[in-house]
């Protein structure tokens, strides 16, 4: 069996490992116009700063793929008939495959924005970006960043961290207000004007002006105000890259459709990851999912499937981290930004705006927990997988908030302030919370003694 991979990203190389462990006699290559290398997409933000090298953030080593026979052509694909299974690549080799998966990812999403052309203007997305951002970066006074998702704010701590002025152009009333909840982006936009970052609110990027050796020296707004810039980071989002899966006629919408085996609609090819979209999408899930552990689940799932054991993709429980500078954030199950009737939303903020919980749960089905957005606190994913999946009402949730601290001998314990609010916003059925043993305690308790 000969798999070729299209996309050398968590999925593409994920799907690759796991064949491999699952059929050591196949023959498998994976093509990347980008690197010869997988890298981990997350990290290059640390690179930018001086806090990582690029070889600290390639998850494996150099010997990793000749060891298990990964093979890597650094080449575009530029056609794919799915009739005779051949790809063509860029260099003018033609592949022949049994199985094919597209895990081709996303590409920067731009609004066609006058003067968008000019030099010292980009989006985030790939290693070639970063290094181009590395250039037109070195020696600016002011930068521009377009949007107020995470891209955008990572973006500005980038820039910050080099000393560059940065202003953020934020369409909505808040941050990131299509998925916060209002008093968690009011956290964040604590942190950017604690690191200097200045933030315009309601207000949209209109053109690009040009300096005259076509590159950018200022922005205008649609308020018609003229910003200085020489680089401006346009932060407005990602799109699934149909480039490949559009050329071969694939089934398309806003992404490669694929069914719960991640098929496609030609026989033999499979897409995964930021690039497909479910045709049926579970029960509050999005067709198109878009982060580091959805693309990763998708790539084993895909595997199996291929080397014969037919697996359809279930998600599971929902959740995302980020760091806003200082501030860092962990979400699990459904925390919409707006209020959702049924449902019911505990909010819990430290004074000092550091540090804050949001428990959401539904009074009719038990008082059953449904999500959690944590800023400054840290939490352990597999404890609250486990009691999203139980449906655990929020009364026993916060008994035992304790054992979802990730680093209780470390770090400021907060629960029983959390469980005090609680009561005081929900007196009807007040909570008493459960003492948690410490490090020694546990450490006898697990030995036995």
């Amino acid at each position: 069996m000969h798999l070729v991979v299209i996309g050398n990203g968590i999925t593409g190389v994920t799907a690759a490992v796991t064949v491999r462990r699952l059929r050591p006699d196949a023959r498998i290559t994976l093509v990347s116009d980008e690197t010869t290398h997988h890298y981990s997409r997350t990290a290059l933000m640390y690179v930018y700063m001086g806090h990582l090298r690029y070889q600290d953030i390639k998850p494996f080593e150099d010997w990793f793929w000749a060891e298990n026979r990964l093979g890597l052509v650094q080449a575009t694909a530029t056609a794919l008939d799915t009739t005779s299974k051949k790809l063509t690549l860029s260099s003018g080799q033609t592949l022949s495959y049994d199985h094919l998966l597209l895990a081709t990812g996303s590409v920067s999403r731009f609004a066609n924005w006058p003067g968008q052309h000019l030099l010292g203007v980009q989006g985030l997305y790939s290693l070639p970006d970063l290094e181009q951002m590395t250039r037109d970066t070195h020696g600016i006074r002011q930068a521009v960043v377009v949007g107020g998702g995470l891209i955008g704010i990572e973006l500005a701590e980038m820039l910050h961290s080099r000393g560059i002025r940065v202003t953020m152009l934020v369409r909505d009333d808040r941050y990131w207000a299509s998925v916060l909840p209002k008093p968690e982006a009011e956290l964040i936009s604590l942190q950017l004007q604690a690191h200097d970052i200045d933030v315009r609110y309601r207000t949209e990027l209109a053109e690009l002006l040009p300096d005259g050796e076509g590159r950018v020296r200022a922005v205008r707004t649609t308020a018609g105000e003229e910003i200085e810039a020489q680089w401006v980071g346009l932060a407005t989002g990602v799109k699934p890259n149909l480039a490949l899966a559009q050329i071969a006629g694939l089934d398309t919408e806003r992404g490669i459709l694929v069914d719960e085996l991640l098929q496609t609609s030609a026989p033999g090819v499979f897409a995964a990851g930021d690039c497909a979209q479910h045709r049926q999408a579970g029960a509050n899930e999005v067709p198109i999912e878009q982060l580091w552990y959805t693309g990763r689940a998708q790539g084993e799932t895909a595997a199996h499937t291929i080397c014969g054991q037919p697996t359809p993709y279930q998600r599971g429980i929902w959740f995302n981290s980020a760091k806003f500078f200082n501030l860092e954030y962990q979400t699990y199950g459904r925390v919409p930004a707006e209020f959702v009737e049924g449902e019911e939303s505990f909010y819990w903020q430290h004074p000092n705006a550091l540090h804050a919980l949001r428990i959401n749960f539904r009074p009719s089905a038990g008082f059953a927990v449904t999500g959690m957005n944590a800023m400054g606190l840290r939490q352990r994913h597999d404890v609250w997988e486990k009691w999203l999946r139980a449906k655990t009402s929020i009364h026993d949730v916060l008994r035992q908030l304790g054992a979802a601290n990730f680093d209780p001998e470390f770090y400021k314990q907060h629960e029983a302030s959390i469980v005090a609010q609680f009561n005081k916003q929900f007196p009807a059925q007040p909570v008493v919370l459960q003492r948690r043993k410490g490090l020694f305690a546990r450490l006898l308790s697990a030995s036995g003694t």
